[in-house]
């Protein structure tokens, strides 16, 4: 059995302007804007919610199959990630794309001047997962995650007809897309995970009310930001998973890709979903305390320490046979 992972794969290139762009700026020669910034610094980021999922669930023992697009220029980036267990052999490579890139400016005030190139990202669409699957084995699990859109439709077409069962993770598509686009990418998900913001998005853009989306998955995973994790089934009570304390907040992104990546890696063991939600918000906590989705290390011994502080002696018992790190 295996974990097959589609979604963005991407590179972040960011840099600092140490200045105003304001003050380069003629307000009544908009129309004619021509400038350059001579930057202070420029960081390389590896991204896209596929691969930190991956990268998330290579770090907790498991290898993840990654399924996304890129271009000839993922060489490096493919290197990393098969060093933390990830199965990188079903990536499609493009033959005249490079691989999906956002590049962003920050001045002193905090304003930014951005781009992203989607580029090899909307190849995902020629991807079939039944290959896949031949080479790697039935699938536990299918993330579907955001990527280019008619990508996302085949895959979420193709797990309903051949019976895969597919968590459903439209999460910044969900800005963009309509509900023609919405309602097929999470009906019949086993899972649907969002925000609280994605989750008013949902019923907004669909016409769907709560209830009625939970008519069409099997269970809706909301994440709460600083209060945790709140898990809806039809039916059921709602169950409430508390966030593990920070110890020091740095940056945010990638946050909610670790939180996927333990809570699939808790399914994957067999264990239930408020355990699933303990893992995922054990793992979150350390995105948030590093800048950069992929640069933080897993002791075992530190995080089954700081999962008995927050989630009890029991939890630990859950986790500590299956977890593997790379790190004692």
């Amino acid at each position: 059995m295996s974990l097959l992972v589609a979604g963005s794969i991407a590179t972040d290139h960011l840099m600092s302007f140490p200045g105003r762009f304001s003050d380069s700026l003629v307000v009544d020669q908009l129309d004619k804007l021509s400038v350059s910034f001579l930057v202070e610094d420029l960081e390389v980021r590896r991204g896209g919610c596929a691969a930190n999922i991956c990268f998330g669930l290579g770090n907790l023992g498991l290898r993840p199959v990654l399924v996304g697009a890129v271009g000839e220029d993922f060489g490096e980036y493919r290197a990393w990630l098969e060093r933390h267990n990830v199965d990188c052999g079903s990536v499609h490579v493009s033959e005249t794309r490079h691989t999906a890139r956002f590049v962003c400016t920050n001045d002193t005030a905090h304003a930014q001047i951005a781009s992203f190139y989607a580029g090899a990202m909307s190849e995902s669409r020629e991807i079939e997962l039944k290959p896949i699957v031949d080479r790697v084995g039935d699938p536990d699990y299918v993330l579907i995650g955001p990527d280019d859109p008619q990508g996302m439709l085949r895959h979420t077409d193709e797990c309903r007809q051949r019976g895969y069962r597919f968590l459903a993770d439209p999460s910044q598509q969900l800005a963009f897309g309509d509900g023609d686009l919405i309602r097929p990418l999470i009906d019949g998900a086993e899972i649907l995970f969002s925000n609280e913001y994605e989750a008013s998005l949902i019923t907004q853009k669909t016409g769907w009310s709560a209830e009625e989306v939970l008519d069409r998955v099997g269970t809706w995973v909301v994440t709460l930001g600083p209060d945790g994790v709140r898990i809806d089934r039809k039916g059921a009570e709602s169950i409430v998973v508390p966030a593990v304390p920070e110890i020091e907040k740095v940056e945010p992104t990638g946050v909610g890709d670790a939180f996927r990546a333990g809570f699939m890696a808790a399914l994957s063991w067999g264990l239930g979903h408020e355990r699933a939600a303990q893992l995922g918000c054990l793992l979150a906590v350390y995105v948030v305390e590093q800048v950069g989705t992929q640069e933080y290390e897993i002791s075992r011994e530190a995080f089954l320490t700081r999962c008995a502080a927050t989630y009890g002696d029991d939890a630990v018992a859950d986790f500590g046979p299956h977890l593997q790190t790379i790190r004692p």
